[in-house]
């Protein structure tokens, strides 16, 4: 192998701690700023330093006060920024959900949605076609269980047709019936609790007029026939 081929590992190395750094960076700003907006803080300075604050930690017993002090107590201060910089990231951080592959749902599902009802709104958002073609080869594995667990706590009687459609997807996904045998006990329980939910919500109107007939499962059947054939498809009695 030529000398000019070999491979620097240092350098990788280096890569790879700088890119871990900065998304840990991320998540921690990411965390203050929700926290920030739960508590309602007053002003912009407030919600900034809770920000800039965000990579301290809590005095230990070990830590001693007083000393002659060389470093700033807040490093990330030095760099100016408005609140229209703030309010930007927050507008991009809180964009529309809209994955073009896999991959990218199971990274924005992981990163950025940490929340039950989140992922609720999301899915509803994508609707049961745009989750078919994502998941066409195959769900991945441990997501189909996080997805039921989802639609399981947070389901509404007007989101019926939706989520049912949703289930409807992720059935006809590949190696649908590989992910179903790999749910956890827990997993298995949201899917049975998703299901009784499912049956005693309202079943006299027909599949909404919004959905178009590509998109309504079984053509013409309504609503009850096609929770009776999920219900054989996710083996629950």
């Amino acid at each position: 192998m030529e000398k000019n081929d070999a491979i620097d590992f240092k350098a990788l190395e280096k890569e790879l701690q700088a890119a871990l750094a900065a998304d840990e960076k991320y998540k921690r700003e990411n965390a203050a700023k929700l926290r920030a907006v739960e508590q309602r803080v007053p002003s912009y300075e407030e919600f900034r330093g809770i920000v800039l604050a965000s990579h301290l930690k809590p005095l230990e017993k070990k830590d001693k006060l007083g000393g002659k002090r060389t470093v700033l107590w807040n490093c990330h201060t030095t760099r100016e920024r408005t609140f229209q910089d703030v309010a930007t990231e927050i507008s991009q951080e809180k964009s529309p959900f809209q994955p073009g592959t896999s991959s990218e749902f199971y990274r924005d599902w992981r990163r950025h949605l940490r929340s039950g009802p989140e992922r609720y709104q999301a899915l509803l958002q994508l609707g049961g076609s745009k989750v078919g073609q994502l998941f066409q080869k195959d769900v991945g594995f441990g997501l189909l269980g996080e997805l039921l667990v989802a639609l399981a706590d947070h389901v509404k009687p007007n989101d019926r047709t939706t989520v049912l459609v949703i289930l409807h997807s992720l059935a006809n996904t590949g190696r649908f019936t590989l992910n179903l045998s790999l749910l956890s006990h827990a997993e298995r329980e949201s899917c049975r609790r998703l299901f009784q939910k499912l049956q005693a919500m309202d079943t006299a109107r027909p599949m909404q007029d919004c959905l178009s007939m590509e998109e309504q499962p079984g053509g013409t059947q309504g609503e009850e026939g096609l929770l009776q054939e999920l219900l054989g498809l996710y083996g629950v009695d």
